[in-house]
């Protein structure tokens, strides 16, 4: 399975500040927002990661992330011209992708979960054995800001509406989703919407119109941290640092992720570790590994 993160938009909602810097690159506690997707990706066992981004701020994420080697990874780069909505990353992502499944991951999304790894990895092998697209529901106070699901009497989804004015349940869908390859195909056919965009939640209507469509719920002993506001993204860097210093173990810490997966070795990850010596970033990973 292959991987698109996606890493544009103005980040309108965050202005002044995203006046000047990509949002994704913004600081959530200790590390760059988009280390928390880049990670997630990394705990399901995808390795092979397209990010696309806007024209101005592509070289920021060439400059911060590389090749992706030093973790063990691949990440190529695409620019995405302006924003057309989140389905287009499988039209600008069709040649990379292939002939394999995808995953899409939006990159101002934080999840924090027990035994997430192990969820991720299940759905993955899912998707490589057959057809079913999934995608992830988590309650919110919120729903009007975000696609939401409704489900039937039995709790089976039934639709899938973006950004509704009269949300049909609390249940979002998050910035997390896993497509077989007939994606790109779907993708190619959607029409944009009243908002002039290629919605996602058209290209999750057609798998749940096939009967193709799985949705997780997450449950209440998880976190899923939407970014895209000033009040959000200072939450989720409070949450990062409780969670941190309580446990005295690091979220989204990249080096980490991929030497416990076996994607780097110990020495791979402290010679990464020694040149962020002076960090609490690289003093962890010295301490810990060293």
């Amino acid at each position: 399975m292959k991987s698109i993160l996606l890493a544009g938009g103005t980040g309108s909602r965050l202005f002044p500040v995203t006046l000047g810097v990509s949002k994704q690159l913004l600081p959530v506690y200790d590390k760059p927002m988009v280390y928390y997707p880049l990670s997630v990706l990394m705990l399901a066992g995808i390795r092979e990661i397209l990010l696309i981004s806007t024209p101005e701020d592509i070289k920021q994420y060439e400059r911060l992330l590389g090749d992706g080697s030093q973790w063990g990874i691949t990440i190529l780069y695409k620019i995405q011209p302006e924003p057309k909505g989140l389905a287009e990353a499988f039209l600008l992502g069709e040649e990379f992708i292939g002939q394999d499944s995808v995953c899409l991951i939006l990159g101002d999304n934080i999840f924090y979960g027990l035994d997430f790894s192990s969820q991720l990895e299940a759905v993955v092998e899912r998707t490589h054995m057959g057809a079913q697209a999934t995608i992830f529901g988590y309650s919110v106070k919120d729903p009007q800001r975000y696609g939401v699901i409704e489900f039937d009497e039995t709790g089976k989804a039934i639709s899938i509406s973006e950004k509704p004015e009269t949300p049909k349940s609390d249940q979002a869908v998050v910035g997390l989703y896993f497509y077989p390859n007939e994606v790109v195909a779907i993708a190619k056919t959607i029409q944009p919407s009243a908002r002039g965009e290629l919605e996602i939640s058209s290209v999750n209507q057609h798998f749940l119109k096939e009967g193709k469509l799985q949705v997780e719920t997450l449950d209440r002993g998880f976190a899923w941290l939407d970014t895209g506001t000033h009040e959000s993204l200072l939450e989720a860097g409070q949450f990062i640092e409780t969670i941190e210093k309580r446990q005295g173990l690091k979220i989204g810490c990249l080096e980490e992720v991929a030497y416990e997966k076996g994607y780097i070795t110990k020495v791979q990850l402290l010679e990464n570790a020694q040149s962020l010596q002076g960090s609490s970033y690289g003093d962890y990973l010295i301490a810990r590994y060293g």
